[in-house]
């Protein structure tokens, strides 16, 4: 399966507000419509700290996260030549500033099992370190990091998404790696922020973090609420 992620930022000016009501009722509708979609999710900026990470922060600014799944590559771009498409493209003009699109492979770290308490779900981009090769990337994170990961008590979800492709003004065409420097996304569920921040200043969290700095370089987390669509 592929995600397909939109890191999206509003129209200057446009309030949060309108942002979110125009991108769940009338974006949403549209982009619901496209052929060979699996499962389509918004993922809405609440918060912008740094929380509990120490690593550098990268420039993105964000105010939401849209989330398109397809089975393969082929099924997206295929999805995205069709004429429901563009519909969709022609209304991104009408609330969104810019959209920078990464394709990513899903990986589940720790099953998500919320339960039937409150939830908080945090979305973290990545970018590797200079002279870190893509696939040193990918092992570094897919394997040691996560295997640390599974360490970690009390998490009610963890999900890598490894980029595999990048996108910038044209959807077909890919981006080259400067137009849209992320090599991951992380989806990261706890009960509540006071039981993360404990889990933060938690041993194993902190040797996780020491092994982050070997491949990271810049670590960008945005708190989320999400609504799935189809």
């Amino acid at each position: 399966m592929i995600s397909r992620f939109g890191l999206l930022k509003r129209t200057p000016n446009l309030p949060p507000e309108d942002f979110d009501g125009h991108w769940r009722a009338t974006h949403g509708s549209l982009a619901s419509r496209l052929s060979g979609l699996r499962a389509y999710y918004q993922h809405l900026v609440v918060n912008k700290e740094q929380f509990g990470i120490t690593h550098a922060r990268g420039p993105w600014d964000l105010d939401g996260f849209s989330e398109l799944h397809f089975d393969d590559l082929a099924c997206m771009m295929s999805a995205i030549s069709s004429p429901q498409f563009a519909g969709a493209l022609e209304d991104e003009t009408k609330f969104l500033q810019d959209v920078h699109l990464v394709a990513c492979e899903k990986y589940v770290v720790v099953p998500v099992e919320l339960g039937d308490g409150p939830s908080v779900k945090r979305m973290t981009i990545l970018k590797r370190l200079p002279g870190i090769s893509a696939e040193r990337f990918r092992h570094e994170w897919l394997d040691v990091h996560a295997s640390w990961v599974r360490q970690w008590p009390n998490v009610l979800g963890y999900v890598q998404n490894l980029v595999v492709d990048r996108y910038h003004g044209d959807r077909i065409e890919s981006a080259r790696y400067e137009a849209v420097p992320v090599d991951g996304i992380v989806e990261f569920w706890f009960r509540d922020k006071q039981r993360a921040a404990e889990l933060y200043a938690s041993d194993i969290v902190a040797r996780t973090q020491e092994h982050a700095l070997m491949f990271l370089d810049e670590i960008t987390p945005f708190f989320v609420e999400t609504r799935q669509m189809v």
